[in-house]
């Protein structure tokens, strides 16, 4: 693909999932990184300069404080919408939904992030389940880290018409690595309120034929969700036919207690000796050992990076959005890209 036939990316909000966004859409051939729009003032902006990117302030005002910063500034949102075809909201939660009138008011494309409401968008992304319905729409929202992870094992099982219904616990990660210094639980657990949690009903906006109600628990770690899950099949079914499902997705990474991957921490520093930047887990990486068969039940546990599953997810929904290829060509490139797949081929067989 030419240059000029590049879509034209601009991510606003360089924190957690926005540096990361950014770093995948450079990655891709098809794709150009407009630039990146903040209001920091500390070492965040100053990486994304490092790197080459074109760094605007939020509005005029944050462009001439961040300036006046030693920052190397080229101009405001505004300028970045103006020179790009789609923005890519990574702004924290309720920031992005009021963000949306001004990209409707420009006319241009945009994504938001699962911590804004369904509503904003009207439609909410994952890849395996809900690209066709996003191809040339106006804008999406990719759902939270959970909700990925259930809507993309869950759709694999209902894709290979086993899936009847679905129950599910989650650990949730306290809150995000980079920032366990400043805020978290320790000594303690916190369940969430209500019955089901938000990320079930959420998933339903994905796929609303999903019959599945999840429970959450707020843990004190930072490192990554788990999740263990009942699941009652349309049948009885073999352990292995279950696996063959699993692995029929390229985003849903089988690994094994044998392998010395016992824990949250081991998949991490894995990540770390396979290079991927950040030490990112795009997949969902389900622990094939320990998943048990029993008739028409089947249960199973897996792990969620909470700051990494949504990337390909965001890129893919670009890709929707701008009607260029068609769901499986952007996954495979993404995979590609992204390095997805090299898990499964590093653990060998299941």
């Amino acid at each position: 693909m030419s240059l000029a036939k590049k879509i034209r990316v601009a991510v606003n909000g360089y924190g957690v999932i926005g540096k990361r966004v950014a770093d995948a859409v450079v990655r891709q051939d098809d794709m150009e990184l407009a630039g990146v729009a903040d209001i920091s003032l500390d070492w965040r902006p100053r990486v994304a300069m490092q790197r080459g990117f074109r760094l605007f302030g939020a509005t005029k005002d944050h462009a001439e404080t961040m300036r006046n910063a030693g920052l190397d500034i080229t101009g405001s949102l505004d300028d970045l919408l103006g020179a790009s075809d789609l923005v890519v909201d990574c702004t924290p939660k309720r920031i992005a939904a009021v963000n949306v009138d001004i990209y409707r008011q420009r006319g241009i494309k945009f994504i938001v992030q699962g911590g804004e409401k369904h509503e904003v968008t009207g439609h909410s992304f994952v890849a395996e389940a809900s690209y066709a319905s996003a191809l040339n729409r106006v804008s999406t929202r990719v759902v939270s880290c959970n909700t990925t992870s259930i809507v993309r094992t869950l759709t694999v099982l209902k894709h290979a018409g086993l899936l009847h219904r679905a129950r599910g616990t989650l650990l949730r990660r306290a809150t995000d690595p980079w920032e366990s210094h400043i805020g978290g639980i320790m000594n303690t657990l916190v369940p969430e309120p209500e019955i089901p949690s938000h990320q079930g009903p959420d998933a339903q906006n994905v796929d609303p034929e999903l019959d599945v109600i999840t429970m959450a628990v707020k843990v004190p770690e930072t490192l990554a969700h788990l999740h263990y899950w009942s699941v009652q099949l349309t049948r009885p079914a073999a352990r292995e036919e279950v696996l063959d499902a699993f692995s029929a997705s390229s985003r849903i990474a089988l690994i094994r207690m044998d392998a010395g991957l016992t824990a949250l921490n081991t998949v991490k520093e894995l990540m770390a000796d396979l290079g991927r930047p950040n030490d990112n887990l795009y997949e969902v990486a389900l622990w094939s050992d320990m998943l048990k068969v029993e008739g028409d039940e089947l249960f199973y546990a897996y792990m969620v990076d909470n700051q990494a599953i949504v990337i390909p997810e965001t890129i893919d929904a670009i890709r929707a959005l701008t009607g260029t290829v068609s769901a499986k060509e952007s996954i495979a490139k993404t995979d590609a890209t992204l390095g997805i797949g090299l898990l499964t081929e590093t653990l060998g067989n299941r």
